[in-house]
């Protein structure tokens, strides 16, 4: 068993993200802007958002934070958003999720401007993914993509079983797989079998939310292990210590999937203020 860091790969990315922030800088005569957007006191998004703000000083991207009341209105989150949107100075919008309960998530992200969209969190870019064309990715998929060719992990013709559905990760990682000529098998809380499904992959992802919920015994001898989980406790979705009995190749949480995601962000921040100056 080996452990795929995301680490080291992370400080490649936002190393070059930087460079490449700074030669925007000389041309444009401002940094590269991520607008943040939190509804919402909740702790844990709290301690996300300072963390991405503090990778954005890092990396030479200015970072605009928009804090707003948890009593904030789906249209009044909507309003701020396309305000963002609109507004030139900024390049890329990240709003905070969840948001607060009563809130309509998909009207927010919708709101994103698709050049904005460094997330990858709006329908316009899940098309782009599942299509192939230019575009951004959801963050964490991108992350994990990073991930698995940084450690020449081979894709093509292998069977990869992606365990969550959710929009901003279990169905985009399993375009980016599929489009890797991947066979993919996508798993849900209403599979038949998961564990004889989980058996066969070649490439697991757990995106499921549940901690240790894959257990070492669903791990096919040499498959590889993507743990996209992280639950109270810096515990992942897999049982660690018994999958990396195993595996050949398996994520750590923390240190795995997380710090690639958020260089992905930073990564496509630069991308966006840059196509502003085509």
């Amino acid at each position: 068993m080996a452990l795929m860091s995301g680490t080291e790969l992370a400080k490649e990315i936002v190393a070059d993200a930087g460079r490449r922030a700074a030669a925007f800088e000389a041309a444009a005569g401002r940094k590269p802007c991520l607008a943040t957007v939190l509804v919402g006191e909740d702790p844990a998004s709290v301690t996300y958002v300072r963390m991405k703000r503090n990778r954005c000083r890092q990396a030479g991207i200015e970072s605009r934070h928009v804090p707003l009341p948890a009593t904030t209105t789906t249209a009044g989150l909507v309003r701020v958003i396309g305000e963002l949107s609109a507004d030139p100075g900024v390049d890329g919008i990240l709003l905070q999720h969840p948001v607060p309960a009563g809130i309509d998530e998909r009207a927010a992200f919708e709101a994103i401007a698709p050049g904005k969209d460094v997330d990858g969190v709006t329908m316009h870019s899940f098309a782009a993914m599942s299509f192939g064309l230019p575009g951004f990715e959801s963050c964490t998929p991108g992350g994990i993509m990073r991930l698995l060719d940084a450690y020449e992990v081979g894709i093509e013709g292998r069977h990869a079983v992606v365990i969550g559905r959710s929009p901003i990760l279990g169905k985009p990682v399993a375009m980016l797989l599929l489009a890797r000529h991947a066979t993919v098998t996508v798993c849900h809380s209403r599979t038949a079998d998961l564990p004889s499904i989980v058996r066969s992959a070649d490439l697991v992802v757990a995106a499921v939310g549940r901690p240790e919920f894959v257990r070492g015994s669903w791990i096919k001898p040499g498959a590889v292990v993507v743990d996209a989980g992280y639950n109270p406790g810096n515990v992942g979705d897999v049982a660690f210590a018994e999958a990396a009995e195993r595996a050949s190749l398996i994520t750590p949480v923390p240190g795995g999937v997380g710090p690639t995601t958020i260089a992905v962000l930073l990564a496509q921040t630069v991308t966006a203020a840059e196509s502003t100056m085509d």
